[in-house]
């Protein structure tokens, strides 16, 4: 068996499997390591996720987040996954943003059916002052439902991540996506510093981050390994962690790329647990085309957080029922607003 790095990953000799991880948002993750651990023999690999997982969290508890699109389309940027991108042929509209009280009305909707948090996005390369006047109004209205609230509107001038807080927005989303060595091959038209440098901003305004990526986009196992380590290494590293499987999109330039293993995602989802022991590792998009067998797997592995609803943005996603049947099946249950990482 490969061994990690001492200082995160301690085992006792006699027993090689007796794991746990340090959960010190100081430690630092090389590649390398990433890769090694995507490397163990399955049942080793989910077997020190769920210790890592129990160590900091209620093994049951699914956190429950619904997300919507506040302004659908027209967005000037090249990302191969997205639908919305103006530049593709796919049949999305460009729609004008939703009205406050149409987000409201969602919201509530949202929170009767479970939901603890609700997240609004807006296919922008980045929001206009207009836009983060109409946002700030809006996360003020869903925040004071008792809702966390969670926003991606794109890249963050200086500024607006303060007036975003400032009205109560508890999580901003900008996901990398992908590793840096990758990242060209998927979108041209911003950088990966560009993403780096927007995260920066909403940490410094004192906001939550939620940040992940997507895979299945044909990267490598070492690719995948990268944005693993990119995103332990944020320091610290993000408090929510969406774990993406590519929808496939007519139309969009990833459209017949080679389908991901399930076991692989699996595997990345305990790459992630492990890494980042006290972050709300969530299963986000793909979710429709997974199995039960295969979410239940993911749960193993440590995930704990969904998106929980109809639809995400512009895709389908299993039907609130579907879920709650899932949940029963598994003996899961959601968790409740503000007991994350109470262990």
């Amino acid at each position: 068996m490969n061994q990690l790095t001492s200082n995160k990953i301690n085992c006792d000799a006699t027993h090689p499997l007796d794991c746990t991880t340090v959960s010190s948002n100081s430690v630092s993750w090389t590649v390398v390591e990433i890769e090694m651990l995507l490397d163990l023999p399955f049942n080793d690999l989910i077997y020190r996720a769920q210790m890592v997982h129990r160590q900091h969290h209620d093994p049951n508890a699914i956190q429950l987040s619904t997300l919507i699109s506040v302004k659908t389309g027209g967005c000037p940027e090249d990302c191969g996954y997205c639908p919305q991108a103006a530049r593709y042929h796919t049949g999305i509209q460009n729609l004008d943003m939703l009205s406050l009280e149409e987000v409201v009305m969602t919201a509530k909707i949202a929170k009767e059916r479970g939901a603890s948090r609700f997240c609004m996005g807006a296919a922008w390369r980045g929001p206009k002052q207009r836009d983060i006047d109409k946002m700030t109004e809006i996360i003020s209205a869903v925040k004071a439902l008792g809702l966390q609230t969670c926003a991606t509107l794109g890249m963050l001038k200086s500024g607006q991540a303060e007036q975003l807080r400032e009205a109560g927005l508890d999580y901003y989303n900008h996901n990398l996506d992908t590793a840096s060595e990758f990242y060209d091959e998927i979108i041209k038209t911003h950088g990966y510093q560009d993403r780096l440098d927007t995260l920066q901003k909403v940490r410094g305004a004192g906001m939550n981050v939620c940040s992940g990526g997507i895979v299945g986009m044909g990267e490598t196992r070492q690719a995948r390994a990268g944005l693993i380590a990119q995103l332990a290494n944020l320091g610290p590293y993000p408090e929510s962690v969406p774990i993406n499987n590519l929808v496939q999109i007519v139309g969009t330039p990833l459209h017949g790329a080679e389908t991901l293993d399930p076991l692989e995602f699996v595997r990345t989802i305990a790459t992630a647990r492990i890494s980042m022991p006290k972050a709300m590792v969530r299963l986000s998009a793909g979710r429709q085309e997974m199995s039960e067998v295969l979410q239940a797997l993911c749960f193993l592995a440590g995930a704990n957080s969904i998106f929980y609803g109809d639809t995400l943005l512009t895709t389908d996603n299993p039907g609130v029922e579907q879920d709650k049947l899932l949940f029963r099946k598994l003996g899961l249950h959601a968790l409740q607003l503000g007991s994350e990482n109470v262990l």
